[in-house]
């Protein structure tokens, strides 16, 4: 698998933390309509949390954690009775209303019901391995890029909501990342973000045992685990490695580093700047850092999703970061020299798009779990602020599981195999 060398010395680390941060997660369901692999939410049930039940979670976030915007996320959230509430609500409280899901219970009805109640955005989950029906069975990622835009129109026609797409990034997928980033250059004026998740599980072949407290549990009882081999190495590196295929000059700018590794790229952001036609150029560390600290600054809290009519001002963000961002300024070099040669670049409008790479949960080799240092998908469980891609441990067994690197050689075995033996 090929990675690629990236120095994160070089990059913007972005100052998001438990504390104050950008981003929140919020699940008032756990009811979905697609079976996505590799999914770590099990279906209760009584999926939906009541009314009083999420305006306590939303209380907690606000009281705990200074943040941009709520994702809400599930399940999905557009089968919760009270979605267009929800949304209200969140707006009311001066936060960004994300809605996190597959699209497939999206209507035009509902989509303006929402677009009424204050939505800020969306966020479509679309990739190969989520069970879609009908004339999307057995699509690749590639020839999804159909649906993408279905979606990515269909909020189009709405106006001014932000459009972001999220897919996980399989073994089995890893080669279609390069078309799904050519898709969304083509779509600029569209999306304003891509999000590509790298595919964790629990698989035999982790050297661990694992403990809720000092109380051993099997493996394969753990939701997210399966009997097979799968590749769980697949990482940020690799990702840019992939995007670099579809245009070399792929440069991302800021991360987040791991709770267990400094160098890790556990959430790492790049800006590019471009119109349907061309790519002008991809805006660096400080132009990220100008943002960020500039809206901490007026707002008193870190910028997450952008509104499209601020992501069309690409001409405008080029000229102005290059006073601070030699990247920028790069950038608007190469506007200008294709400008020149074909005027008509001086018609169109440039948009900014972000492209994220998330890498979950790293096992180190002494068994520590290096999760997301100032991790955004914080949601709350039980009055208190906990990983939402982990809380199926606690809802099991009581707590976050840990690991122990298992002593002497062997793999984990399945259960059945152990019930056979035994």
């Amino acid at each position: 698998m090929t990675t690629s060398t990236l120095d994160t010395t070089t990059l913007y680390r972005i100052p998001w933390t438990l504390a104050d941060n950008g981003i929140s997660w919020l699940e008032p369901t756990a009811l979905c309509n697609l079976q996505c692999d590799g999914c770590y939410r099990r279906q209760a049930e009584d999926p939906h949390k009541s009314w009083d039940e999420v305006m306590g979670e939303l209380d907690t976030l606000q009281r705990l954690r200074r943040c941009d915007c709520i994702s809400i996320a599930g399940g999905d959230p557009l089968l919760y009775p009270r979605i267009v509430d929800l949304v209200a609500d969140i707006g009311r409280r001066g936060l960004k209303p994300i809605v996190n899901t597959n699209g497939v219970a999206l209507s035009g009805g509902l989509l303006a019901d929402l677009k009424r109640a204050g939505v800020f955005g969306f966020t479509f989950h679309v990739d190969s391995r989520q069970g879609r029906g009908g004339r999307w069975a057995g699509k690749n990622d590639s020839e999804l890029n159909d649906l993408r835009l279905e979606y990515a129109e269909m909020v189009g026609r709405a106006g001014g909501i932000a459009c972001s797409f999220n897919a996980t990034v399989y073994a089995e997928n890893l080669d279609h990342v390069p078309s799904m980033l050519a898709w969304a250059h083509r779509h600029i004026d569209l999306v304003q973000t891509m999000v590509f998740i790298c595919f964790r599980h629990v698989v035999p072949s982790l050297p661990f045992d694992w403990y809720a407290g000092d109380r051993r549990v099997e493996w394969d009882d753990i939701w997210y685990s399966s009997e097979q081999d799968r590749e769980i190495e697949i990482d940020a590196r690799t990702l840019v490695a992939k995007a670099r295929e579809q245009d070399p000059r792929f440069q991302p700018a800021a991360f987040l580093n791991g709770t267990h590794d400094t160098q890790a790229c556990k959430w790492l952001l790049t800006e590019r700047a471009g119109n349907r036609r061309a790519i002008f150029g991809y805006l660096g560390p400080r132009f990220v850092e100008a943002v960020m600290g500039t809206h901490h600054l007026r707002h008193g809290r870190y910028p997450s999703y952008i509104a499209p009519a601020v992501a069309r001002h690409g001409r405008t963000a080029m000229l102005l970061a290059g006073a601070v961002d030699r990247d920028a300024r790069q950038a608007w070099r190469t506007y200008l020299g294709a400008a020149l040669r074909r005027p008509a670049h001086l018609l169109r409008r440039v948009h900014l798009q972000s492209v994220m790479f998330i890498q979950p949960v790293d096992f180190q080799s002494d068994g520590e779990q290096s999760m997301c240092d100032g991790c955004p998908d914080i949601t709350v469980h039980e009055g208190k602020l906990v990983w939402s891609c982990r809380l199926e441990e606690i809802k099991q067994y009581g707590r976050f599981l840990r690991t122990v690197p298992r002593e002497g050689p062997g793999r984990c075995r399945p259960a059945s195999c152990r019930k056979a033996e035994g």
